[in-house]
């Protein structure tokens, strides 16, 4: 789990020409398509579930499923 500072940050390591931005991280922070989990006022990252979702997104062959934070148990695939 990490700060959207320490995410982007653990990206760029990864790919210093990398287009993703600070803004898109959060926006998919915000509408839950990444897990997220907030402390406070901060949202911290799963930084593996990032990575995962930005990998498999342009994957036409595997689907990437999608986070949907609620209070009931969400399924295992």
């Amino acid at each position: 789990m990490r700060t959207l500072d320490e995410c982007y940050n653990e990206i760029k390591k990864i790919d210093e020409n990398t287009a993703i931005s600070k803004y898109y991280i959060r926006q998919l922070a915000i509408s839950g398509k990444i897990p997220v989990v907030m402390c406070g006022r901060k949202r911290l990252i799963n930084l593996d579930g990032l990575i995962n979702y930005l990998s498999c997104s342009g994957d036409t062959t595997e689907t990437a499923t999608e986070y949907t934070p609620s209070n009931n148990i969400r399924p295992i695939y």
